[in-house]
């Protein structure tokens, strides 16, 4: 088969993080309060636990889309009986039609502890995990979303290599050609205590690293590189790389097994910001030694989500969280921060909407010629235009007879510019531009309520 595509749309950033690991942090508050604090880090991404009886809200999901923050919906569900697919499907089909575009389907089917006793002792493992993960991702297919195949215990009770690569092999010979499409992989991107380069290169650059049993330091998948090895599989099966996204990035170790670890530690913080840089493209030295170079993180890779954002005083993993309520940063958040914003002090754009007169000074731009009184400029998804955008704008357009349009090229043939959306839908610098080009910009933010109340001002 082709190698496939990626099933996802392009972001800002390959860094991620894990949210709450709860259900309970879904209100129009805590989207205020995370959301700013996510794009202060830099982070494009968002993994997110979702029951399987209920939808998390659709204003946390659009709201995160529309910031183009792309939720990545884990279901974390039981491999005892096989799932009523009639329950899961009004979640499928209201998470796609809200902007998600992909869902993660179980975890660890690799694991014993993921399988009741009289499941696991049975034969042909993979062959019954993939009875139950085969419909279900095709009922998601049929609702527009792509699947993510679910992470695999690194090692694992059933050697995660293998599970992998039978899976695959089986989804050929059962002919599943368009999930195998829009399909992604996932992987616990664990160090395992070693360093980031471990295992780099995969099985072709460790030969003798053999499924449960790895010779005395041969490397093998069991560390952050556990991707090369993954990538490996997937271009012997298909003939391609599937795309791949990596779950708790920065850990040595499962967050369900270490126990108590905080992030304030120098060199958890510094193997995290080297993680960063690797996801950005950059050269970058083993935080471990400072001269080691760190082998580039190949394209298939999409997404890096870091453990944890956050917990609540008391949480299962307050330990682990970068911010203890709302209120406590950590220096692992903090050093986040100080990055992004260092990372976007670049050299302000050429402007692309004037030219120079002939007569006029070097650097200055041309008069514009404002040939639309007022433009209203929207923010487009990957899903179209956003319906509540088309709601709460009819009384601004009454009022004020603006052309309405998403294009920033136009937008600059406006004498005034209304702008609805944030810093990810449009970037400053660019609303800078309209501005040298002669243009009167206002940018209108916040969650559907503000926005409308700050239109209706207007």
């Amino acid at each position: 088969m082709n190698p496939p595509k990626s099933p996802f749309p392009v972001r800002k950033s390959r860094l991620g993080m894990h949210y709450f690991v709860d259900t309970f942090h879904f209100r129009q508050h805590d989207l205020e309060i995370w959301l700013p604090r996510l794009q202060a880090m830099d982070s494009s991404w968002l993994v997110l636990q979702s029951p399987a009886d209920r939808a998390i809200p659709e204003h946390f999901i659009r709201g995160l889309v529309q910031e183009e923050i792309e939720p990545l919906i884990q279901f974390c569900l039981p491999l005892g009986a096989p799932l009523e697919l009639a329950e899961i499907e009004p979640l499928l089909a209201a998470y796609s039609h809200w902007g998600v575009s992909a869902v993660m389907l179980y975890d660890r089917p690799n694991a014993r502890t993921a399988w009741p006793p009289y499941g696991w002792t049975q034969d042909n493992l993979v062959e019954r995990f993939l009875d139950r993960f085969v419909p279900l991702a095709n009922l998601a297919n049929h609702n527009q979303l792509a699947v993510i195949f679910p992470p695999l215990q690194p090692g694992g009770s059933y050697w995660d290599t293998v599970f992998l690569r039978s899976a695959l092999e089986s989804l050929v010979r059962r002919k599943e050609t368009r999930l195998l499409q829009d399909m992604a992989l996932s992987a616990y991107a664990w160090s395992g205590g070693h360093a980031l380069n471990w295992g780099a290169g995969g099985p072709d650059r460790w030969p003798e690293a053999r499924p449960y049993y790895t010779p005395l330091d041969e490397p093998d998948q069991r560390g952050f590189r556990i991707f090369d090895w993954y990538l490996a599989i997937s271009r012997a099966v298909l003939g391609g790389d599937l795309p791949i996204v990596l779950l708790g990035a920065g850990l040595s170790g499962d967050p369900f097994e270490t126990g108590e670890y905080t992030p304030t530690d120098e060199g958890h913080i510094r193997t995290c910001l080297a993680i960063a840089d690797l996801l950005a493209g950059k050269d970058t030295l083993d935080p471990g030694d400072g001269k080691t170079p760190l082998e580039a993180l190949p394209a298939a890779v999409v997404a890096a989500n870091y453990w944890l954002l956050a917990s609540e005083p008391g949480g299962a993993f307050f330990h682990h969280a970068w911010y203890r309520g709302e209120d406590k940063e950590l220096p692992i958040a903090q050093a986040f921060r100080r990055r992004h914003t260092r990372a976007s002090k670049t050299p302000p754009t050429q402007v692309p909407f004037a030219q120079p007169t002939a007569n006029a000074a070097p650097g200055a731009a041309k008069a514009p010629t404002h040939r639309i009184r007022h433009y209203l400029l929207l923010p487009t998804y990957d899903f179209g235009v956003a319906e509540w955008h088309l709601n709460i704008i009819r009384p601004f357009i009454k009022k004020h007879r603006p052309t309405v349009g998403f294009s920033l090229e136009e937008a600059a043939l406006a004498e005034r510019v209304t702008v609805l959306g944030g810093e990810q839908a449009f970037p400053e610098d660019r609303l800078e531009q309209l501005r040298h080009a002669g243009s009167i910009v206002e940018r209108i933010q916040g969650d559907g309520t503000s926005i409308a109340t700050q239109l209706a001002e207007r």
